[in-house]
């Protein structure tokens, strides 16, 4: 007699597809209007999240000074970003309760429902790797251009614009930052708010994520775009501009999400 157990629904969901729908050019203007909308519902909740994850940031600078680094504080604020779509979890479950017509309360910023914890753990992890990466290059780029020497964040600044050395450190910086940049976003438009509902592995999530931006080019990169430019906006005010901003697109991304990725097939 055979006992063997059938395999579990979960296991079984693993070997699901995820139904994916086209954005049009006019979709990453509508993701952003929603995320003002989320914002404009629910203050307390998403600026109070955007005030720590802006306050943790300006925690990092300050040590970053305080160890005489401040000439990183530009790759710091950079790599931080890229570990926003996974620090945005938050405001993803802001958006669900709301869609849910739930009430809030302080549990919804630390979401406990995720459909796979273990496999957001690998997309984590990536994001974590890419954030190392970006920051030793950074260093490297900074070592074999300043000759190991330290500068204050205003010398630096007139180092990388009034020097050819500067020049070419932020040219060849910039290329690199922009590589890792289009990994982070290709791997993370979709994959973390997928893994929050979708019983899928991180392999699925992530594929689904990369394959929307290699199919949809257009509206991906206008989405990118916009990313980068509300996030420059925010970092512009000393950084404070990204208590608002953070939320703002934490919530749209939630709203890519919703318009990209539709029902498991069966």
């Amino acid at each position: 007699m055979n006992n063997k157990k059938p395999a579990d629904a979960q296991q079984i969901r693993h070997m699901e597809k995820l139904t994916l729908k086209a954005p049009t050019m006019g979709s990453p203007m509508r993701w952003i209007g929603a995320g003002w909308d989320d914002v404009l519902r629910h203050p307390a909740y998403s600026l109070g999240y955007g005030f720590t994850f802006t306050a943790g940031g300006l925690l990092i600078m300050y040590v970053l000074f305080k160890l005489g680094w401040a000439a990183l504080i530009p790759a710091a604020a950079g790599g931080f970003i890229m570990l926003a779509p996974l620090l945005a979890v938050g405001l993803y479950g802001i958006s669900r309760r709301d869609e849910e017509g739930k009430p809030l309360d302080l549990s919804v910023l630390i979401p406990n429902r995720f459909a796979e914890p273990k496999q957001l753990a690998y997309v984590a992890l990536a994001l974590t790797l890419a954030f190392i990466v970006w920051m030793q290059v950074a260093l490297l780029l900074f070592a074999l251009f300043s000759h190991g020497h330290t500068l204050a964040l205003q010398d630096f600044t007139s180092y990388v614009f009034s020097t050819k050395a500067g020049l070419t450190m932020a040219s060849i910086g910039s290329l690199i930052g922009l590589v890792i940049s289009i990994f982070v976003f290709s791997i993370s438009a979709l994959s973390i708010p997928i893994l929050l509902e979708h019983h899928v592995d991180a392999v699925t999530a992530i594929s689904a994520s990369v394959r929307m931006v290699l199919k949809h080019p257009g509206p991906m990169l206008v989405w990118a775009w916009l990313i980068a430019l509300y996030t420059a906006f925010g970092l512009a005010f000393a950084f404070l501009g990204l208590i608002f901003v953070f939320p703002i697109m934490g919530h749209a991304t939630w709203h890519a999400y919703r318009e990209m990725v539709g029902p498991i097939e069966e």
